[in-house]
């Protein structure tokens, strides 16, 4: 056995004993959360990266899903490469343990590709041996988070409806503004039961955060009938850029900087304010239920 073989063999069997050794010890109440934005070029990916590695710091179990079907990078910005990914488990090859990958401070993750489009393809049989496979991580983590692609594909869309709940990453230019507006509209026209949460990217100042968060959603709330409470404003900060060269999430590499505080205090308030799902329509189970009702 080669030696990049065998480390990836012991990758993953060090994986499964980390995974059965915290899930002894305690079950957790599962939520997902989709991440998600009306244009490409805001800094969704690298929100959500960082956002799942400063929660995981705070004591959370994270577990990342890059449902970016065109533009998966979550383990580029990382600077991890990743083996594995949810085609090999469509096609059986793997289990869902073995597509789990480990990225920096022990933050799991399942890297994107063309599965998530193949997901909507599968034959009943199929699809009842995926959801089998993808229920075992129910009470495994605080919280799944899935990465989507920006704007209204239809897998994306699926995937907001399907979540429990939805964070929606803007900037304060007008076209990402009404880009967010024209995502949140739409899904909403398709399912009034989502729950949307607002964060605000590379605001100059706490002040233009909170004043685009309040435009959104004045807006939402006068033709929509939506309030979308704000979990809070990231600053720009060239650090941000200089990570994405090093391929190190900015949270680890400058964790003094003023994106790094940002989302610390984005992931406080997302914990503190942690609203209670039902429990008949909470966990992967009811999550997989909702994805694939829609997607017939």
């Amino acid at each position: 056995m080669s030696d990049s073989i065998q480390s990836l063999s012991d990758q993953a069997h060090s994986l499964r004993k980390l995974v059965s050794a915290a899930d002894a010890a305690v079950v957790r109440n599962t939520r997902l959360v989709t991440v998600t934005s009306g244009k490409g070029g805001v800094g969704k990916s690298n929100f959500s990266l960082n956002f799942a590695l400063t929660l995981q710091r705070q004591g959370w179990r994270v577990l990342v899903f890059d449902a970016d079907i065109g533009m998966a990078n979550i383990d580029v910005l990382m600077g991890v490469s990743a083996p594995y990914h949810l085609y090999h488990l469509l096609r059986k090859e793997k289990t869902i343990w073995e597509i789990i990958q480990e990225g920096p401070h022990g933050l799991h993750f399942i890297a994107g590709g063309s599965g998530f489009r193949d997901l909507f393809e599968l034959t009943p049989e199929d699809l009842d041996d995926f959801g089998e496979q993808i229920s075992k991580l129910h009470g495994h983590y605080d919280l799944i988070l899935f990465d989507t692609g920006a704007g209204l594909s239809k897998e994306t869309v699926k995937f907001i409806a399907a979540a429990q709940e939805t964070i929606v990453v803007t900037t304060p230019e007008p076209t990402s503004i009404t880009d967010a507006y024209a995502l949140i509209k739409m899904v909403r026209s398709m399912d009034e039961e989502v729950a949307f949460k607002l964060v605000i990217n590379r605001a100059m100042s706490e002040r233009e955060g909170k004043q685009t968060a309040d435009k959104l959603g004045l807006v939402a709330g006068q033709f929509l009938k939506l309030e979308i409470p704000s979990l809070g404003t990231v600053l720009d900060d060239s650090n941000v850029a200089r990570a994405v060269r090093k391929q190190v999430p900015f949270t680890l590499a400058y964790p003094g900087g003023d994106a790094a505080r940002s989302i610390e205090d984005i992931a406080k308030r997302f914990k503190d304010g942690s609203s209670q799902i039902a429990e008949q329509d909470s966990g992967v189970k009811g999550f997989i239920q909702r994805l694939f009702r829609l997607g017939k």
